[in-house]
């Protein structure tokens, strides 16, 4: 009978990328828009800013990701090139290095050489990036997917305070986006912590607290310099 397993550690890549976008998208488009509205600016101003705060942040969100995981994958191609290379011109050696890996990791000798000569005869530039430099298919950078799915996990996030503005009146603007966006913070933590395994009230104390010090300050700037008034 086959034994089958489930980790969350399967979940870290597309999780980690999930909630910085969404978290991102929540707070700094309420940031921007309780900044604005605390300025005494009307309700149609504040929806243009939250808005072009959207679409701006996130455009920047995937080009920030495009542009820092095509420099790993960059890493990644010449790192492959230059293992490439040396399997072809100096294979004795690089046999040996695989060998000196796997006894690091706790196999004795004439077991970690059985196991690298198998290994290179099956994949050898596979069996040395994976072991040698930690790069696997599954972890290997993918320029346009990351970029998509931030751009895409800010979005909707940052759709959540804008909604609250579209229903909200002008006098509660300003208090019903806040209470809101709290909200939807700590929905966002506990989903976090419930998908990676982790202490709910931990992720949800940590998401909320630097949410509200964020549109605090922000509501605070725009109050202080109350440009509409």
């Amino acid at each position: 009978m086959r034994h089958s397993e489930w980790h969350r550690t399967h979940r870290t890549g597309w999780l980690r990328a999930a909630v910085l976008g969404a978290n991102d998208g929540i707070v700094s488009t309420a940031s921007l828009v309780l900044g604005v509205a605390a300025a005494g600016a009307a309700t149609q101003s504040v929806l243009v800013a939250g808005v072009a705060g959207l679409v701006a942040g996130a455009m920047s969100m995937a080009a920030g990701e495009y542009v820092s995981v095509s420099s790993q994958a960059d890493t990644e191609r010449a790192d492959l090139a230059r293992e490439r290379r040396e399997l072809a011109e100096l294979p004795e050696q690089e046999h040996e290095e695989l060998v000196g890996i796997y006894v690091q990791r706790g196999l004795d000798r004439p077991l970690a050489e059985q196991v690298a000569t198998q290994l290179t005869a099956h994949d050898a530039l596979s069996a040395h990036a994976r072991d040698e430099l930690g790069i696997s298919d599954t972890l290997a950078a993918r320029p346009v997917q990351a970029a998509l799915a931030s751009a895409a996990t800010f979005a909707a996030g940052a759709a959540l305070p804008l909604l609250a503005v579209l229903v909200l009146p002008q006098g509660a603007l300003l208090w019903g986006t806040a209470a809101s966006s709290l909200v939807f913070l700590a929905v966002l933590g506990v989903l976090a912590a419930r998908a990676g395994g982790a202490p709910v009230a931990r992720s949800l104390i940590r998401v909320v607290s630097w949410g509200a010090l964020a549109m605090g300050l922000t509501a605070a700037v725009g109050a202080l310099f109350d440009v509409v008034a």
